[in-house]
């Protein structure tokens, strides 16, 4: 029994679709939608058609950049061990799939179609994958229903059921716990999720694993071949990098930076870097009186003693928290705070805004010691005078945060070992 509210499901979303499809006009995003559908199939068709034969078909579908980075770990390890594996890889999200539409392990990089039970039907026969794995969340129940029904194995990995959310709403609970019994294996972050998991939804199939995005971070930290050039500049510094910093950052740590009597050499990484960001950036340090160098233009002259740089390309972040001593990582004053993990694996102190309970890994950076929470300017000068005048709580700060990270590695090699359990059981005759 699949319950009562995914039937209800099945039925109401294609007139809700319809009716989006109809008003799509008089909304970008909606549009945008729809535009990037229209020959989805099409396109599928010719390149699948082109693929050679596989004996084993893993499909990987992520809402976005974030939860596919939570998979590379995942697909790198078995790649390795069955290169002969068929990839496939979707995204719900335009931003994500122009960001790893040329991932090269995979065979092909889709959106993933609109969630109607024609379109899941047309989507698995084209596909006709062996596993799914879902990363986190985004669960769209016709493609769910429909895999089962091809007898595709559904896994999902780095499941999170955070207090407050969504899943345990009285109104809701029950259709989530249909979704969740449609899956054969459920890989959680922490003991707490899988717990809910087996006591709330009554799942039996939930096992601790971690979270996979600690293992990406991880192999990505050791590659920073990008920034060579940039250590040289910064070596023997004491060095400031704020990453991905939205326009309510820029003006606070700004204001703090400024403040300070010793001051950083400061790297200014905004979160986004089309013209009109980075104008208005450009704007508000003239207007500050600050000197400042964009990355793209960057030459012999640069004085990391009195001038900012600024990055303006795409690319550098994770790879640039090498050259930091310490880290602000911005999003906390708006929607919720950005990737921690990134600057934590390198061993630096990090510092982020109140709002950062929507990501397990800050809530633990700051468990651990490695993070502080940062509410105003005042509190931010405060912790940056420390940071940069004594270097000793600076370490033990940032040993927290490396102990945090390091304490974390290894949910991918589980996940791995319960995918390959289903891969020899489809591969074996």
């Amino acid at each position: 029994m699949n319950g009562l509210a995914l039937s209800f499901y099945t039925r109401l979303f294609p007139m809700l679709l319809g009716t989006a499809k109809f008003f799509s006009a008089l909304h970008p995003k909606l549009q945008t939608f729809f535009r990037l559908r229209r020959s989805l199939f099409k396109e599928l068709e010719q390149q699948i058609h082109k693929l050679p034969r596989s004996s084993f078909r893993l499909w990987v579908h992520a809402a976005s950049v974030g939860e596919f980075e939570q998979a590379r770990p995942l697909i790198a390890a078995l790649k390795e061990k069955h290169p002969e594996i068929t990839l496939f890889v979707s995204f719900l999200s335009d931003s994500g799939y122009n960001a790893r539409k040329n991932f090269p392990d995979a065979s092909v990089v889709f959106y993933l179609p609109s969630d109607t039970r024609e379109n899941a039907k047309q989507l698995l026969s084209l596909l006709k994958p062996d596993l799914l794995l879902l990363m986190r969340y985004d669960f769209w129940p016709n493609h769910l229903l429909e895999a089962k029904r091809y007898g595709i194995t559904l896994i999902l990995a780095a499941a999170v059921l955070q207090h407050g959310s969504t899943y345990f709403n009285p109104v809701l609970r029950g259709f989530y716990k249909s979704i969740f019994h449609l899956f054969d294996r459920i890989y959680t972050v922490s003991e707490q999720d899988t717990l809910a998991f087996q006591q709330i939804f009554n799942y039996q199939h939930a096992e601790t694993a971690g979270d996979p995005r600690f293992d990406q971070v991880f192999l990505r930290s050791r590659n920073c071949e990008r920034i060579d050039h940039l250590k040289p500049l910064f070596e023997n510094r004491t060095v400031l990098i704020a990453g991905s910093v939205w326009e309510k950052d820029e003006f606070l740590l700004l204001d703090a930076w400024q403040e300070l009597e010793i001051k950083p050499s400061l790297l200014l990484v905004p979160h986004e870097v089309n013209s009109e960001k980075m104008a208005q950036l450009y704007h508000e340090l003239q207007s500050r009186s600050l000197d400042f160098v964009p990355i793209s233009t960057l030459n012999k002259t640069f004085d990391p003693d009195r001038q900012i740089l600024v990055i303006d390309q795409t690319g550098y972040l994770a790879e640039l928290y090498a050259l930091a001593s310490m880290a602000y990582v911005g999003g906390g004053f708006g929607v919720n705070v950005h990737n921690t993990l990134e600057p934590a694996v390198h061993g630096i102190p990090v510092l982020f805004g109140p709002r950062y309970h929507n990501s397990p890994e800050a809530e633990g950076l700051v468990a651990a010691g490695g993070a502080a929470v940062i509410h105003d300017q005042k509190e931010l000068a405060a912790a940056l005078k420390t940071l940069t005048t004594n270097t000793l709580q600076r370490e033990k700060i940032g040993q927290k945060a490396s102990a945090f990270v390091q304490g974390s590695i290894g949910a991918t090699t589980i996940i791995t070992a319960g995918i390959e359990h289903y891969y020899d059981e489809r591969t074996c005759c």
